[in-house]
């Protein structure tokens, strides 16, 4: 029997005793894909297809109103009720309150770790993406170059922070990989790689970045996460 929601007359859930991922591999819609893989909750994921406007129809919507991936749908949620949630970054601390993974119960290390994720989720994300669609996509097409001059020098800096900060580290939080990791993982890769921006942020100058992002694409619990919803 299907859950009752409107998102499953459009996606039937064909194991709806699992928690439902309504995503893409986008940077995002990546995030919730390996925190699932890495901590081992059995889910079943969802293509949303955001170029034929598919976040934007009425029963995503009813999941999502601001119509954006990645969503979720957990029949198993707080005290046995079903949640849906959207928002990557609350998801992925949902996903570690819900498993006890990957963020840490000590007060002073967990909101670390919500600092670094609120710093990927109200810096990186938006400036990479705007490097993104002046460098790659319809902006690129903009005679006046100081837009993407001014995100790839925003870009550039952003990296020179999480770079000193992996200084010594093998985490942004040291020993242990956790949900900063995974909440920027995405991004970094897409930014040299998707957005082909490696030349004009300067990016091989990062080396601990470099170094980081290296073994965090190595991890198999990333692997399979990258492919989620493809």
């Amino acid at each position: 029997m299907l859950p009752d929601h409107p998102i499953f007359a459009r996606w039937p859930a064909r194991h709806p005793d699992r928690l439902q991922l309504f995503s893409l591999p986008t940077p995002n819609g990546v995030k919730v894909g390996i925190m699932l893989e890495e901590t081992g909750l059995a889910y079943e994921a969802h293509r949303i297809d955001i170029a034929a406007n598919e976040s934007h129809e009425p029963a995503f919507l009813a999941l999502n109103p601001n119509g954006k991936i990645p969503a979720i749908y957990d029949p198993h949620g707080p005290g046995g009720r079903p949640l849906a949630l959207f928002e990557s970054g609350a998801i992925l601390i949902y996903l570690a309150d819900k498993t006890g993974q990957l963020l840490s119960t000590d007060p002073a290390a967990r909101y670390e770790t919500i600092q670094w994720l609120m710093w990927q989720m109200g810096g990186v994300g938006p400036m990479f993406g705007q490097v993104g669609f002046f460098n790659k996509f319809a902006g690129k097409e903009y005679a006046d170059k100081r837009p993407l001059e001014r995100y790839a020098k925003e870009s550039a800096r952003l990296l020179g922070v999480l770079d000193a900060r992996l200084a010594g580290r093998d985490w942004v939080m040291g020993d242990g990989y956790s949900i900063a990791d995974i909440s920027l993982l995405g991004w970094v890769r897409n930014l040299i790689g998707f957005y082909e921006a490696r030349e004009i942020v300067s990016f091989d100058r990062y080396g601990h970045v470099r170094r980081w992002l290296e073994q965090g694409l190595a991890r198999p619990g990333v692997q399979r996460g990258l492919k989620a919803a493809a």
